[in-house]
């Protein structure tokens, strides 16, 4: 098991934390009724609504453990407590000019659990995350996507 640290937000934390309450107050209770119910429709070798039963309980189970372990390693950033922001670095916002079509666009760096590019949020994890980091005002961003190389230039860090 990795005990790597996870840089997240405080919003990203209180969306794990309730994700995980929920999956243990709600989730894990409905999916032992449904097991209990499967139970008592008899022969358990061909009974699908055991076998679904029991998969969704595999699911909640791990995603459980999996929420647990994060929460656990997190390493909350507040970017409101960010006093430098001469350079791009986790919990910053960015905004940046695409070289090929003149658009704007505004970005914060969060953690991978807090991605939401439709919202304006993206994981340093990703392409544009990591070639992001470290940049400052003015600078040019070359950025290996997917869907082939994009360009950008720093217009505002915030």
């Amino acid at each position: 098991m990795t005990t790597e640290r996870v840089p997240i937000t405080p919003n990203g934390l209180k969306k794990l934390q309730a994700e995980l309450r929920r999956l243990k107050t709600v989730e894990r209770p409905e999916v032992i009724k449904l097991i209990e119910y499967a139970r008592s429709l008899g022969d358990l070798s061909e009974n699908a609504e055991y076998e679904t039963a029991k998969n969704r309980q595999s699911f909640v189970e791990g995603r459980i453990q999996e929420l647990d372990s994060k929460i656990s390693r997190a390493e909350v950033i507040d970017p409101a407590e960010l006093t430098n922001k001469d350079r791009v670095t986790f919990g910053i916002k960015v905004t940046l000019e695409d070289l090929d079509t003149g658009e704007t666009v505004s970005y914060q760096l969060v953690g991978a659990d807090e991605s939401e590019p439709e919202n304006g949020l993206i994981s340093i994890t990703s392409p544009i995350g990591r070639a992001l980091i470290g940049k400052e005002v003015d600078d040019d961003v070359i950025v290996q996507a997917p869907g082939g190389k994009r360009e950008f230039v720093v217009l505002e860090i915030n």
